[in-house]
This record gives structure tokens, C-alpha cells and sequence, in this order.
């Protein structure tokens, strides 16, 4: 009976429902039409467009948080059986590699999730929202149809189209280990300071600079420290000329 019920909706989403071309564009990214049109159009919405009292349950934050846990399981999972041999180490790196903030960033504009924010929300849109969009749209799809199909979607339609797996292998993305590490056989020193804590959004964003010899050489802004850290080294790589290949095509990709 449900089955029937889900059936139906599908059709009456797809064929007659005010919002079918947001249906049929869901069709043609998903590979089904969604029964619960709702919930996915929810993915879309970000917190920025609500101050009501009903924010909590008014956009995508709560999607995002259950696709952030059920993207990181399925991608733990893909890696543990695709790499048999491979220690806790390494998989736990390629995982942190697929899942970071700039590779969701990236996968969901190349996805074309801008133009379904750009929709549903009345502000600047910012690069984040992509890869925080992508998150929730993976836990709506895990409420409509489960975990397995959600993985199948996940390894079919986003792993496996949007990422080179075995470039990834060779990608080298810590930037300030790699820093450090040239500094040290330069003879350089290096230093890292917190230049300003304020609030976005509503929560804490650190503004980290990086100094060799005494010379700011790069800065980022970040909710979370150590990224700022990251995105500082990788601009100060990139002030020095010392990024690798790969380094500097990741480099673009995130710009």
C-alpha cells in the first residue's frame, strides 16, 4: 500500500503539482521524482532566508546534519571495500579528502545547486551554502528512499561523475604540514596568529594570518580554526610558488 501511495505521489508530483518543475528537475539530477516534493525543496532553503519562530524547522540546517553523517558512513564504506589492503590511515584520509567543505563546494556547483538556491532563497548566495546544500539534499533523499538507494545514488551519480578517485590517491591537501615541513629544510620560520574572532551567522569565525620570517604571506577566515589554518598555509604556498601541480588545480577549483 505505501508503495502504491509513494507511486501516486510521484505521478501527481511530476504531471500536477504547482511546483512540478521543481519535480521534474529533481527527476532529471535524482533519477526518480521525489514523492515528498516538500522535504526536498527544504534542502534548498538556507537559514539565512528565515527569522520567524519556526527557523529551527524552516530550512535546511536539520537535512544537513543527518546528510553530513550519512554521506561521511557511505563514503567510510565505499573506501573500505574499494581499498581492501589500505590501513585505517590512509582511508581516513582519502575520506576527510571527498568529504571536505571545497570538495562538496565543488562537487554541488558542478551539480548545478546554485540555480535551485538561487530560487529559493533572497540572499547573496556564498560558496558554502553549495557544499551545505548538497549535505541536506542526501538526507532528504535518505528519508525518501533509505540508505541503500541513497548509497547508490551517492556512489553513481556524485563519487563516481564528480571525483577522480586516483588523483585523489596522489593529492597532497595539508597545506600547512607541507609548509612547515618546507620551512623547516629552508631554514624559515613560521608562525601562525589569530588576527580577529567575530560572529557570522550567528557563530564564531576565526581570521588566521600566516607569517614566514616575520612576513604576513597569507590569511583566511573560517568557523573552525584549523581550516582557517589550512586555506591560510595553502595562499601563502601559493605566495611562495611552492604548490605542487595538483596543489594549484585544487587551488582553482576552490577560488
Amino acid at each position: 500500500m505505501r508503495i502504491l501511495i509513494r507511486i501516486i505521489r510521484r505521478f501527481y508530483n511530476y504531471y500536477f503539482h504547482k511546483e512540478k518543475e521543481l519535480a521534474r528537475r529533481l527527476t532529471t539530477m535524482l533519477g526518480f521524482t521525489p514523492a515528498y516534493l516538500s522535504l526536498f525543496k527544504l534542502a534548498f532553503y538556507h537559514k539565512s532566508t528565515f527569522t520567524s519562530r519556526d527557523y529551527a524547522i524552516a530550512n535546511n540546517e536539520r537535512l544537513e546534519f543527518l546528510g553530513d553523517a550519512v554521506l561521511s558512513t557511505i563514503v567510510a564504506e565505499y573506501l573500505f571495500k574499494k581499498y581492501p589492503n589500505s590501513d585505517e590511515g590512509f582511508l581516513t584520509k582519502m575520506r576527510s579528502k571527498i568529504v571536505k567543505r571545497n570538495s562538496l563546494d565543488d562537487i554541488a556547483d558542478r551539480m548545478g545547486l546554485d540555480l535551485f538556491l538561487a530560487n529559493y532563497n533572497q540572499t547573496r548566495l556564498s560558496r558554502s551554502m553549495l557544499g551545505n546544500a548538497l549535505e541536506a539534499l542526501v538526507g532528504a533523499l535518505y528519508i525518501e528512499v533509505g540508505y541503500e538507494r541513497t548509497k547508490y545514488y551517492v556512489i553513481r551519480r556524485i563519487l563516481r561523475r564528480y571525483l577522480d578517485i586516483h588523483e585523489l590517491e596522489q593529492f597532497d591537501d595539508n597545506y600547512k604540514s607541507q609548509l612547515l615541513e618546507w620551512c623547516q629544510k629552508n631554514g624559515r620560520n613560521i608562525d601562525y596568529k589569530v588576527l580577529a574572532k567575530y560572529k557570522s551567522d550567528k557563530r564564531d569565525k576565526f581570521k588566521v594570518a600566516v607569517f614566514v620570517d616575520g612576513k604576513k604571506l597569507g590569511t583566511a577566515d573560517d568557523f573552525n580554526k584549523k581550516s582557517a589554518e589550512q586555506m591560510a598555509s595553502e595562499r601563502a604556498m601559493q605566495s611562495l610558488n611552492i604548490l605542487s601541480r595538483n596543489g594549484m588545480e585544487e587551488a582553482e577549483r576552490s577560488a
